[in-house]
This record gives structure tokens, sequence and C-alpha cells, in this order.
């Protein structure tokens, strides 16, 4: 999500982040980083599709309009969603709200859960 924020917020391609992300945090374990690194990949090659879902399934919220907290942790959990199949979507909707509960408002808890199970439902009927 940070990465994400980060290409969002400083209108950095892809290559520009993760020249400057991996150096500003600390040691990261090879799995973890292999994980974003893939997550990231997924969402920024995907985002055109993804943030359609994500306007789709936000009643009256534009993407401009949401909380660029939330609406990188929705681009994220989506992510998860399409491209890691494995992961069962109450999972990825869980661990979405954790990060939500410590980086995003408490009202906007309820906001994300909803969409993020819209847009689940939506995807288990595909």
């Amino acid at each position: 999500m940070q990465m994400l924020f980060q290409a969002d917020i400083g209108r950095q391609t892809p290559d520009q982040v993760r020249a400057t992300f991996w150096k500003a945090g600390g040691e990261v374990d090879a799995a973890a980083h292999a994980f974003a690194e893939d997550l990231f990949q997924a969402a920024q090659t995907r985002q055109e599709m993804i943030d359609e879902l994500i306007s789709a399934h936000s009643q009256h919220w534009r993407l401009e309009r949401m909380s660029a907290v939330d609406r990188n942790l929705l681009r994220a959990a989506v992510a998860e969603m399409i491209a890691f199949k494995s992961t069962p979507f109450p999972i990825v909707i869980n661990e979405a709200l954790e990060i939500g509960r410590r980086y995003s408002a408490p009202e906007s808890l309820n906001f994300l859960n909803g969409v993020l199970d819209s847009i689940a439902r939506a995807l288990i009927a595909k």
C-alpha cells in the first residue's frame, strides 16, 4: 500500500518508486519483499481495471474524492483479489481493514469493508 501511495501522491513511475522505496525502509524479509513487489506490480499493471471496479462499487464517491490512504488501500486489496487467487477474499478484506485501522480514519472502515465486500461478490459471480 505504501508503494502505491508513493506512486499516487508523488506521481512517480513504478521504477522511481522502486528506486527510493526500498532504500528508505529497514531490512525486510525476502518473502515479504517479493510479495510486496508482486502486489505493487499487479496493482500498477491492472490499475485501470482496478479503479473501474472501485468506482463501480463505491456509491457516490469518485476516486479523486477518496482519501489517498483509502484509495490506495482499496487498490492493493483489489489487486490481491485479482492477482493472487489462492488468497481467500475474506482474508484479503480482513488484512485491508487491519491496515485501515492503523492508517485510515475510523469512519473509513465501514466504507472500505463495504466496497471490498461488494467487489469480492462481483468477482465471485464471474
